[in-house]
């Protein structure tokens, strides 16, 4: 038995996801998506892993680079987190335009003010459907403090703290 497209997207919609950044390239390559198709693999050595889409200019980059950056998104990023998705109507280079970025080590963008910012090099690939699985052994690492942007049922949350 299969389910379609909208049935599985709307089960999916279900589970609560961290709302990351995929960024990737440098100068006039750089590129970059919104993602909750992001967890860790491994502690050791340590490494994580990101389902990107194959038609995205950010798949591209990541394959010609073998690098790319994980940007944990705080709850004021709502913004940036839409314009990544392609929501604001800017694509490429542009979507840069929104937030403060700088490089990491590796060249790779780092949000400024990003929860974590995780520089990352692909150490292997396996294709799923319509997504590259990249799995990558994390460089080096930026933290700052704060409560993470959620997605979950088709919009941002923010976790409510049980007491």
């Amino acid at each position: 038995m299969s389910i379609d497209i909208q049935t599985f997207r709307d089960t999916m919609g279900l589970f609560p996801g961290a709302v990351t950044l995929i960024t990737t390239g440098q100068g006039a390559l750089r590129r970059g998506i919104t993602a909750t198709a992001v967890c860790s693999v491994s502690d050791s050595p340590p490494s994580l892993l990101v389902c990107v889409n194959r038609k995205t200019g950010t798949w591209a980059e990541i394959v010609r680079s073998g690098l790319f950056s994980v940007q944990l998104l705080g709850q004021d990023h709502a913004d940036i987190a839409m314009a990544f998705a392609g929501a604001k109507g800017v694509s490429g280079l542009d979507k840069f335009d929104t937030g403060n970025w700088t490089s990491c080590a590796a060249a790779q963008p780092r949000l400024t003010d990003a929860l974590a910012s995780i520089s990352c090099q692909v150490s292997s690939t396996t294709e799923a459907g319509s997504h590259t699985v990249f799995i990558a052994q994390i460089k080096d690492v930026a933290v700052a403090n704060g409560e993470a942007l959620i997605y979950a049922q088709a919009k941002f949350q923010r976790l409510a703290i049980a007491h």
